[in-house]
């Protein structure tokens, strides 16, 4: 997890005015950043570009983070309503060949093909196929809980919901998580066979 006393170290950088300290920022934060932005647009483009724009607002609206959440919570806000205006604008409902699932297949392959590393791919490609299956909030929820470490008051301060609501949905996400995963090993098994 990152160490939210050099994020508030940068910020304070940033606002003196040293531009490059955002940089650092953006290095810190990037990559869940986009792994939040691609659970929500399903799109490895969309999510780019969701990523950028994130990064862009919060640059500019950097002066009016209080420090009273994590810095990461106030800027997972920002992906969240940054990537539901940017999907309400797109409204259309296509595939890309270059969605996450391909990208978690181009991962496996392309990694030292060590026993352990090639077993930890697998179970997170069908973790991650699962996550996809589920609702846009379901993915958002246990990403931000699992990968993005972030408390039930910290996800429910991103997504603008009260923390009982967030405890609720996240339970359900898990049983919902679960029977999903159950479905595609399950599947897995009678292609195997």
């Amino acid at each position: 997890m990152r160490d939210d006393k050099s994020d508030i170290d940068l910020i304070s950088q940033v606002l003196q005015g040293d531009k490059m300290a955002y940089a650092q920022i953006i290095k810190q934060h990037q990559r869940f950043v986009f792994t939040l932005a691609l659970r929500f647009s399903k799109c490895r483009e969309d999510a780019e570009e969701i990523a950028q724009d994130s990064f862009i607002k919060a640059f500019r609206a950097l002066h009016t983070f209080k420090q009273n959440s994590k810095f990461s919570t106030w800027l997972y806000s920002i992906v969240y309503t940054t990537t539901m205006t940017f999907l309400r604008k797109k409204r259309l409902d296509t595939q890309s060949i270059d969605d996450e699932t391909s990208l978690i297949q181009l991962e496996a392959y392309s990694s030292d093909h060590t026993i352990i590393d090639v077993e930890h791919k697998s179970k997170m490609q069908f973790v991650n196929l699962a996550i996809s299956q589920l609702s846009t909030i379901d993915a958002a929820i246990i990403t931000l809980f699992y990968q993005g470490e972030q408390s039930l008051e910290e996800i429910a301060q991103a997504l603008g919901m009260e923390s009982n609501t967030v405890k609720v949905k996240l339970h359900r996400a898990r049983q919902r998580l679960r029977e999903k995963i159950e479905g595609i090993l399950k599947q897995e098994v009678r292609d195997l066979l």
